[in-house]
């Protein structure tokens, strides 16, 4: 595990050792350390994408309620992450926030288990967003919500067919959600060999196409619902309730966290790219809160929005297009209008497949970096510019050789990707619990202290998060058959199965060193007078 701290916490004696190894280029300020977070999780697109899943999940009104609770407990969770951020603004954050939480004798456990949840979080998440299927049933029907059935959705807007149907039961129709696919995926990826300073317009350029998305909606829809279908009534979006899972009406309420707080996991992107911000132990813990934040109170804007202008339940379960939204669109806004939003839609949803694949791929870096990784001496590798293009390069091979799964099988693709969101969660949840029970008192120097609420703070988000692991890792459809199976916590568990046998054949030598983790403490335990007198003593 690398120790590089941000140089303002860390000892002055330690700083140009630490620079000298800081092998990525520190260019980035805050709006880019709050883009990585914000616009990976891409709050109207999320929405979008899970939206149905609430509706079958309790309805309006669970929807509405259970994201007002989610909101309030990650932002508790984005708060004890930017304070282990503040302390250790490091490039692969997550599973050495994990290592250094666990203390000296757990960290090198605890650290390898959370850097392999993460890397498949995160490795994952570029090829399903390109493709990726939710549950959504009509008549016991899936139907997907992608990036790339946006696009394929306007064939049902133009009432064009298409050989064999369009349906993924279709090898040709797979075989072309797949071609596209692969061609998202390409763009995607593209974006990230440009240079640091050319790529800043990227965050930006994504951050512009998500408000615009979301002020069309919030303005362009209402007018134009308000003269066709009309509005669902106040009734109706605060009191409506739907049981579309076959589950027990509590279990089925509950299952609605997985729209609520799947549409604000990813916060811990900007520290992803700590090593690459400056001042880093300010920006990338402030870039994490205000991301959630942000995240949260437009996701909740959206929600209520989409509740009030979408269609009764009959005229919404009716559709047939792969992406519901741009048939809403249409009946809404014209065809032409439903045009415009599907390709606002697609383009910002490649944007935020390209930052998610920064974050993705310092992590990445980080993890080779360490020595962990087959290839690692090349993995870790960076350009010139000090960009890490390699752990870029292998992000897209990943990501291109799960979307060739679709060919075969869509059910076996679900099946990859399901548990793209459960590792994310379970290092959250972990991480609370780690710093509640072995280290309440560490991390001295962070610059984002929680103070007398760290303690409820850090058992709130280990609650909260254990919570939203058994719903995602809960069957969504009942009775479960073969079709409906979630295989995320099989899936978890064979990661976590291999990251122990890491551990034990890993030498203690070759990654997470028990000195280098009390180093990693003893830096992040400094206080800023206690770092300013080291440097003062130094310089005398």
């Amino acid at each position: 595990m690398s120790t590089k701290s941000d140089p303002e916490t860390a000892p002055n004696n330690t700083i140009d050792q630490d620079e000298a190894q800081l092998q990525l280029n520190r260019s980035w300020h805050f709006v880019e350390s709050f883009a990585a977070s914000f616009c990976a999780l891409n709050f109207i697109g999320g929405v979008r994408s899970v939206f149905f899943l609430g509706l079958l999940a309790g309805g309006p009104a669970a929807m509405w309620s259970s994201y007002v609770i989610s909101m309030f407990f990650m932002f508790i969770t984005a708060a004890v992450l930017a304070e282990i951020c503040s302390a250790l603004p490091l490039s692969g954050s997550i599973y050495i926030w994990a290592a250094e939480s666990a203390g000296p004798k757990y960290a090198r456990f605890f650290g390898v288990v959370v850097a392999w949840w993460t890397c498949t979080a995160w490795m994952t998440f570029a090829a399903s967003n390109c493709q990726k299927k939710e549950p959504f049933l009509t008549e016991l029907r899936p139907i997907s919500q992608t990036t790339a059935n946006y696009l394929v959705s306007l064939l049902a807007v133009f009432e064009t067919d298409f050989p064999g149907g369009i349906s993924m039961d279709n090898v040709k129709w797979r075989a072309f959600i797949w071609a596209i696919s692969e061609a998202l995926l390409i763009v995607s990826v593209a974006m990230n060999y440009l240079p640091s300073r050319w790529y800043s317009r990227v965050f930006k350029g994504s951050l512009a196409l998500m408000m615009l998305d979301f002020f069309l909606c919030l303005i362009w829809l209402p007018i134009r619902v308000s003269k066709t279908y009309g509005f669902r009534s106040a009734k109706e979006v605060f009191t409506g309730t739907y049981n579309g899972t076959g589950a027990p009406e509590g279990w089925n309420w509950i299952l609605s966290f997985l729209f609520a707080a799947g549409t604000m996991t990813g916060f811990d992107a900007s520290g992803h790219i700590a090593e690459e911000t400056k001042n880093a132990s300010v920006i990338a813990a402030r870039g994490i809160f205000t991301s959630a934040v942000a995240t949260g109170c437009f996701g909740f804007i959206t929600t209520i929005l989409f509740l009030f202008c979408t269609p009764d339940l009959d005229t919404l379960f009716s559709l047939e297009a792969p992406q519901p939204f741009v048939q809403i669109y249409a009946l809404a806004l014209g065809k032409g209008g439903a045009v415009f939003m599907t390709i606002l839609a697609a383009l910002g949803l490649i944007m935020n497949t390209s930052i998610a694949i920064v974050a993705a791929s310092r992590l990445i870096f980080a993890v080779a970096r360490d020595g962990v990784l087959p290839l690692s001496w090349w993995i870790g590798r960076v350009s010139k510019d000090g960009q890490p293009r390699n752990a870029v390069t292998v992000m897209y091979v990943f990501g291109a050789a799960i979307l060739c799964v679709i060919l075969p099988s869509n059910v076996a693709f679900t099946s990859l990707v399901s548990a793209g969101g459960v590792p994310t969660i379970a290092a959250y949840g972990l991480i609370g619990l780690l710093r509640l029970t072995m280290t309440p008192n560490s991390f001295r120097s962070t610059k984002f202290n929680l103070g007398v609420f760290r303690r409820p703070m850090y058992a709130a988000t280990a609650f909260f998060q254990a919570i939203v692991f058994a719903v995602m890792v809960s069957p969504f459809f009942f009775p479960v058959t073969a079709q409906s199976f979630n295989f995320a916590g099989v899936i978890l568990g064979a990661v976590t199965i291999f990251a122990v046998i890491m551990y034990l054949v890993t030498p203690e030598d070759k990654w997470l060193r028990p000195e280098t983790v009390r180093q990693a403490l003893a830096a992040g335990d400094l206080t800023s007078s206690e770092s300013a007198s080291i440097a003062k003593a130094d310089k005398d």
